[in-house]
């Protein structure tokens, strides 16, 4: 009897030859694409990110800010990071607001479980010429969740990965809507 040369690969070969196929068919239709950042940014080639305003009551929450915006610049590649202002085609600056926090949900015997807190950033971004670049500021804003804990120490080291996760959320939002104003 005759059989196809089909059957004789091994399945996990035939699944993996089903994704590929999947995979290079959903993403030759659906519009998706690499993104070119050095292509498409014009003049822009340099941002320095100036020292950030701390309004919140949280120690050092400006400069966690401001380190999340540099990893996202530096993980993106689209714009070299700067410390000179001088030499920069864009600078960023600007503060993290107050930061909110409720109480999210309560055990039987009233004991909080689970926290958020809301982030809100107001970012600036200037042209070497004087002129400001529109940044959407309802964007810059995120909430995340996080559990509370009897032992104090645990509450806070959880409330700090928090803040950690809402900084890098917040940073990948400021550089997407900042490549978005800048593209020509």
């Amino acid at each position: 009897m005759f059989r196809p040369a089909l059957w004789y690969i091994p399945a996990v070969v035939k699944w993996a030859l089903v994704c590929l196929l999947a995979s290079v068919l959903a993403g030759s239709g659906c519009g998706y694409q690499f993104v070119r950042y050095r292509d498409a940014l014009g003049d822009a080639r340099r941002v320095a990110i100036l020292g950030l305003e701390n309004q919140s009551f949280e120690p050092g929450l400006d400069s966690l800010v401001a380190d999340a915006l540099h990893r996202e610049f530096m993980r993106r590649g689209a714009l070299q990071v700067v410390s000179d202002p001088e030499t920069a085609d864009l600078l960023v600056k600007g503060s993290v607001e107050r930061l909110q926090t409720r109480r999210q949900s309560f055990s039987s015997i009233e004991f909080v479980l689970e926290s958020e807190v809301t982030m809100r950033l107001d970012l600036q971004v200037e042209r070497r010429d004087g002129s400001e670049v529109p940044i959407n500021r309802t964007v810059l804003v995120e909430t995340e969740i996080y559990l509370a804990s009897a032992d104090v120490e645990v509450s806070r080291t959880n409330r700090k990965e928090a803040l950690r996760r809402l900084a890098g959320t917040l940073a990948g939002r400021f550089h997407d809507v900042l490549y978005e104003r800048i593209t020509p």
